[in-house]
């Protein structure tokens, strides 16, 4: 290992292992049997709806445009399907109970009224989740956040919106490949507020192309405007096979050192307002109580993905269904999904505790270490039997010659300096094991 500094924006790591590192599973496990001896009293429940209006150019999303010829029908058909098989994979031996659920995408919005509420009746008949009990995140856009579609959510129990704004300056909108009016987007948010959803989450993107200090802080403020209860920066990322990808769009190290100003300009932006700094992306407004874990926690053990984007985890196995960032190759895979009878067996993942990786002490110390909270050694050593430095002295190490760690943090806290959250999309995948690692590299992009 050197003493330099990697760069800052090698990849959003809000999975691990990531799902390039899935692979066919050969003996198609039953359901039934890797569940059976997990805990069922604290899941979390997510239903992945792979429809948009239209794909951004920065997005490499499980998701397509448009469903033509009732496939919105015909997946929602297939989506409960899959809910009554796993439902009775997770049998009735202990209580299965939900403590959070989810709906994400593509955009779940895309779905019309009627069909938001067949999504929460399968979430609820079928699955057997309150959602009026339990925290409730569900994701939007400015045009498809109409009022009726917001009544459903609100009725049956939304406690969280995230709306996509990304640039409220129409010139960045247009150059991110996500074209939208500034009035619209208002327009969208007034219809948020008026929907009476206790929190409003708005995302925002800085490093995109002719964006300046000045129009950064200008969305920003068009976005405090509204008080959100949360807000989240993201980095721009260009990825093969996107609209940016497509059209030659790239960075360097003076892109780099643009994305990573912006960010300290709209974090010291955000926490001079009030705004509690949660990760690297998360910022939240002090004040109400808010509904729901933090943006990690929805990765953790004991959860039921539904839909042929959704992953699931147990503590032995992650798995999901095929993969894909082309646009073809996701309209065959849902195609695929849609005609599927028997969602008995997992097909595609990636099994987290073999050959001594001891990947889920990794991915439990990588999700801890990137939340600005950090992570106690105790708790890691109460679940894994060592203390984490004993389990990774190598990488925490350099994490501590970069800077990257705490030094006034209370003795047995692990947590990242202000540069070590900075640098949150380098670190992040310096903790992949090489089997991972190896495993993503030989993924074949599609």
């Amino acid at each position: 290992m050197t003493g330099t500094t990697p760069r800052p924006y090698e990849s959003y790591v809000y999975a691990y292992p990531h799902k390039t590192a899935y692979r066919p599973l050969p003996d198609r496990p039953a359901l039934r049997e890797l569940w059976a001896g997990e805990r069922k009293d604290a899941l979390s429940l997510y239903l992945h709806v792979p429809f948009c209006e239209v794909r951004c150019g920065f997005c490499n999303l499980f998701t397509r445009v448009g469903a033509p010829d009732e496939l919105s029908t015909r997946y929602l058909d297939a989506l409960e399907r899959q809910a009554v098989a796993v439902r009775e994979a997770l049998g009735d031996a202990e209580p299965v109970r939900f403590a959070a659920a989810a709906f994400g995408g593509g955009t779940p919005t895309f779905l019309d009224a009627d069909e938001l509420t067949r999504l929460c009746d399968i979430a609820e008949k079928r699955m057997g989740a309150d959602l009026r009990a339990v925290p409730l995140s569900v994701e939007t856009s400015p045009s498809t956040a109409t009022a009726d579609r917001l009544a459903v959510l609100a009725e049956r129990g939304a406690t969280r919106l995230s709306i996509g704004v990304q640039s409220f300056v129409e010139e960045e909108a247009r150059a991110a490949v996500r074209p939208q009016r500034r009035a619209d987007v208002e327009a969208a948010l007034g219809r948020i507020r008026d929907a009476g959803i206790p929190v409003l989450n708005v995302d925002l993107i800085y490093g995109i192309d002719g964006q300046t200090p000045k129009t950064w802080r200008y969305s920003l403020d068009a976005a405090l405007a509204w008080e959100p209860e949360e807000l989240y920066l993201y980095p721009l990322y260009v990825r093969p096979l996107t609209g940016l990808g497509r059209l030659g769009a790239g960075g360097d190290a003076a892109w780099d050192a643009q994305r990573l100003d912006l960010y300290r300009r709209g974090r010291d932006h955000l926490v001079a307002r009030g705004y509690e700094q949660v990760s690297m992306r998360m910022f939240r407004r002090p004040g109400p109580v808010h509904e729901g874990p933090d943006d990690y926690a929805c990765q953790t053990d004991g959860m039921i993905g539904l839909g042929c984007g959704a992953r699931s985890y147990t503590s032995a196995l992650h798995y999901s269904f095929d993969y894909a960032v082309d646009m073809r190759e996701i309209r065959t895979i849902i195609d695929a999904y849609t005609e599927t009878e028997d969602f008995d067996r997992a097909e595609v993942g990636y099994r987290v505790d073999g050959d001594g990786a001891n990947e889920a002490g990794r991915r439990h110390l990588l999700q801890s270490l990137l939340q600005a909270k950090g992570l106690e050694s105790a708790e890691y050593a109460a679940r894994f039997g060592r203390p984490p430095a004993e389990d990774f002295p190598a990488e925490l190490a350099r994490f501590a010659a970069l800077g990257w760690l705490d030094g006034a943090a209370p003795d047995g806290l692990l947590r990242l300096s202000p540069e070590g959250l900075a640098h949150s999309d380098a670190l992040g995948p310096m903790l992949f094991s090489p089997a991972v690692r190896a495993a993503m590299a030989a993924y074949e992009r599609k």
